[in-house]
This record gives structure tokens, C-alpha cells and sequence, in this order.
């Protein structure tokens, strides 16, 4: 079922206002899901390589052997799972928004109120 144009309009605005409140976690929610397929495409065959020297190890009874396969499995999908680099400027590039904290205690309360008096008119006005 499609948004209303009422819907999109405020949808809209929350992000814009999510984005001026909290820039940094707007960004972080942007950015997921653009990682690169080869990354896991090579985390995964990795992990299976791991996968393969613990059941190895377990059948010839060579312990390190095992461990050793873990160890290279665990690697594998923590890189696989984990950002690849940091899109952060260096500390010395910091612009003057990085310098302040991202938002205040203040700010955040006003900003649950808001809502909170948007969902109170929305329903007082029998859902529009």
C-alpha cells in the first residue's frame, strides 16, 4: 500500500529533522547496505576455508589444526561484518560540526515533544 501524500510529506520531514538533529546517525543509516558484494563474497570463502581446517582438524585429531580453523573462521565474518573504512575525516580535517557533540539532552526533548504533538494532532484529527 503506497503512502499518502500526507504520509510522504511528514515522512519527509522527520528525516530532514533527523538529519539537522543527529548528522551523524543519519549518516551511518544512509550509508548501510552499499558494502561492497566482493567483501563478502571473500569473507564467505574464507569463513568455509575456516570451516573446512576445523572439521579437518577434528577428523585427523589435530587440535591446533581445529583451533587454528576457528580462528580463521571468526576472522573471516568479523571483516565481513564490519565497515571496511572509516569515511571520517582525520582529526586534523574535523569540520566545526564534528567539534560539538551531536545533539544536546535539550535538544532531544524538544524534538520527542514535537512528535509526541504531532501524533496528538494527527489523532485528533482522525488520523490525517
Amino acid at each position: 500500500m503506497p503512502l499518502s501524500e500526507y504520509e510522504q510529506r511528514v515522512l519527509e520531514q522527520m528525516e530532514r529533522q533527523l538529519t539537522s538533529d543527529d548528522p551523524r546517525l543519519a549518516n551511518t543509516l544512509a550509508s548501510r547496505g552499499r558494502r561492497s558484494v566482493g567483501r563478502y563474497v571473500l569473507a564467505s570463502a574464507v569463513a568455509v576455508a575456516g570451516l573446512l581446517m576445523l572439521v579437518a582438524g577434528a577428523a585427523t585429531r589435530q587440535a591446533w589444526i581445529g583451533v587454528l580453523g576457528f580462528v580463521i573462521m571468526f576472522g573471516a565474518v568479523a571483516f565481513g561484518f564490519t565497515h571496511g573504512s572509516s569515511k571520517e575525516p582525520a582529526a586534523g580535517n574535523a569540520t566545526p560540526t564534528q567539534g560539538k557533540p551531536a545533539s544536546s539532552p535539550k535538544r532531544q526533548a524538544g524534538f520527542m515533544t514535537r512528535l509526541e504533538q504531532r501524533w496528538q494532532h494527527r489523532r485528533d484529527q482522525g488520523g490525517r
